[in-house]
């Protein structure tokens, strides 16, 4: 039995890391200082020779494997709270309110308005007390809502970063308390999330009057967003978009399986600056959200801003874009150290040093140099069992076994006494 586990051990354990087997490889660009934490951006030519969410990526001085971690430029946002609104009513021809804020501080903030076709200036003042006898007047703001004119809708109040516990908000427009539905309050990130471009291009095939823009993402290459840059003289507009992924073509011998299906999604974009009845309006939201996707090899996106009978938005640019990802390990002075990948049978590494990794502020910025081809490489010997390696064989067997089986059946059936009377 314990030679039978130790040889069920040895077939199925992970495949180990080995510098030979890796086919590609980047040095790392050191700066003058080289201790301490350690950290590169990965590029996107990383993710498309490196396997599905860079598993195979690993780290040598030298010749020694050596601890990383792979983080995000996420900045660590909290979900949208709902600030308590207080003393909802009327204030002269106004509608006004306080809003209890809570700790920390806070920037854009959400008002939940019903209705349809309207505009109106919101007045917003703050203290750090209820009753406070005099308030700090944080500015005026416009909402909106102009969708019979095709100019979408925005109750955003763009506030500089603030954190008074109270706020005071009166409304000048055709806004009643009782559409007056709630407000949600954005905590402003630590930093800014820093982006990569993935593929760009700066022209549209026309399909009727809606652009379509056309890209090849490389595999494994995440997409977060997509990016408009519309040119300075593109007027007013709020467009929807519609995004389209086609995966990959399977291989000749998956003909007979179900094609695959595209991968969609979609959002709006939108540019307003303009004045209307006194009011000034600067609005942009020129990002949609793109769906996650990883494949194998590369994919064709399309991505369609429908324009309906509006004249095309003349675009200098659309890109996606992927978050910026960082390499980060500790640095010692004398190594040469160098980046490997490219072994789709390794499992992501399990390191001690991901789980207690904290960024530091200021950490050394190192480079990657140039991919080349590792100059060691074989090619993994196939560990793979038997049986996988030769189906067909498996099958010739088991037909055997199956006739051995009926030809027994056969003749104990002829040996076998008959019944009698």
């Amino acid at each position: 039995m314990r030679v039978l586990a130790v040889l069920s051990l040895l077939l199925f354990a992970a495949p180990m890391p080995e510098l030979r087997f890796f086919s590609y490889q980047r040095p790392v660009v050191m700066p003058a200082q080289t201790g301490g934490q350690t950290c590169l951006v990965l590029d996107v030519g990383i993710f498309a020779r490196a396997s599905s969410r860079l598993a195979d990526l690993r780290l040598y001085r030298g010749e020694t494997e050596t601890p990383y971690v792979v983080h995000s430029d996420v900045p660590a946002v909290s979900a949208n709270e709902n600030a308590p609104l207080l003393n909802l009513g009327k204030s002269g021809s106004q509608t006004s309110f306080d809003a209890e804020m809570g700790d920390g501080s806070y920037s854009d903030l959400q008002l939940d308005v019903a209705g349809r076709d309207f505009l109106a200036t919101v007045k917003v003042s703050g203290s750090q007390v209820r009753t406070a006898a005099s308030r700090t007047a944080l500015g005026s703001f416009t909402i909106f809502d102009l969708t019979h004119q095709r100019l979408g809708r925005s109750t955003i109040l763009h506030l500089p970063e603030s954190n008074f516990r109270f706020l005071h908000f009166q409304i000048e427009g055709p806004i009643e308390p009782e559409s007056v539905k709630g407000l949600s309050v954005t905590r402003p990130p630590a930093s800014q999330p820093r982006y990569l471009t993935v593929a760009e291009t700066t022209s549209a095939t026309l399909k009727g009057r809606d652009q379509v823009f056309e890209f090849t993402v490389p595999a494994h290459a995440p997409v977060d967003l997509i990016l408009f840059v519309p040119r300075e003289a593109a007027s007013n507009f709020s467009r929807n978009v519609e995004i389209g992924v086609l995966p990959p073509k399977r291989a000749p011998a998956d003909d007979s399986a179900e094609p695959p299906q595209p991968i969609t999604g979609s959002g709006n974009i939108l540019r307003v600056h303009t004045q209307r009845d006194g009011h000034k309006i600067d609005e942009e939201h020129l990002t949609v959200s793109a769906p996650q996707t990883d494949f194998d090899s590369s994919s064709r996106w399309t991505v369609t801003v429908e324009n309906r009978d509006d004249a095309p938005i003349p675009m200098a640019s659309v890109r996606l874009e992927m978050l910026e990802h960082n390499l980060c390990f500790d640095a010692s002075a004398g190594n040469t150290i160098a980046i490997y990948f490219g072994d789709a049978a390794l499992a992501a590494p399990l390191y001690d040093y991901s789980t207690l990794f904290v960024l530091e502020k200021n950490p050394v910025v190192a480079k990657l140099g140039t991919e080349s081809a590792n100059p060691a490489y074989q090619p993994r010997p196939d560990m793979r069992p038997f049986t996988e390696k030769h189906p067909a064989l498996l099958w010739i067997a088991l037909i055997l076994v199956i006739s051995l089986l009926g030809v027994v059946a056969f003749r104990s059936f002829k040996a076998a006494p008959a019944d009698r009377p």
